[in-house]
């Protein structure tokens, strides 16, 4: 029997998501959970703060303090709902937007390098496979509340 603890502790490791800051980008050091929520602001267009930390699986004091330091570096703006001014939602900066980009196409990159190892059938059956996986995970009650900060 395969150890699958031992497989993802293995696809972690090389994947780089214990390394301290994933990227680098417009000359600043992102962190993971910084990369995750620049993307999570940037897929849901001006989203409330609760969407994203929820969205992240993490609580709002966290998530706040990791806003804060993203606002702090001019990566985020936050600002009132102009039909709610109780909620606030977030944007990207254009420098935010740019380092997005730039953690987009260096994932792209080396995921296409990554993939370039295995032929059209490997990947397919790979990412069916992670797909399969992450409906799997979204299922569980004892999944999906990733402690991030």
């Amino acid at each position: 029997m395969e150890n699958v603890r031992e497989l993802f502790q293995i696809m972690t490791r090389r994947f780089g998501f214990l390394n301290k800051n994933c990227c680098s980008a417009g000359g600043c050091d992102i962190s993971l959970v910084q990369s995750h929520i620049l993307y999570e602001i940037d897929r849901q267009h001006q989203p409330s703060i609760q969407k994203v930390a929820e969205a992240l699986g993490t609580d709002i004091t966290t998530f706040s303090r990791q806003i804060q330091s993203l606002i702090k570096i001019n990566l985020v703006q936050k600002s009132p709902d102009p039909d709610d001014r109780r909620v606030y939602v977030l944007s990207l900066t254009t420098e935010g937007k740019y380092v997005a980009t730039m953690i987009d196409q260096q994932m792209n990159a080396y995921l296409d390098e990554v993939f370039s190892h295995m032929n059209d059938f490997e990947k397919e059956t790979v990412i069916r496979s992670i797909k399969l996986l992450n409906e799997a995970m979204s299922k569980s009650s004892l999944c999906c509340s990733t402690p991030i900060g």
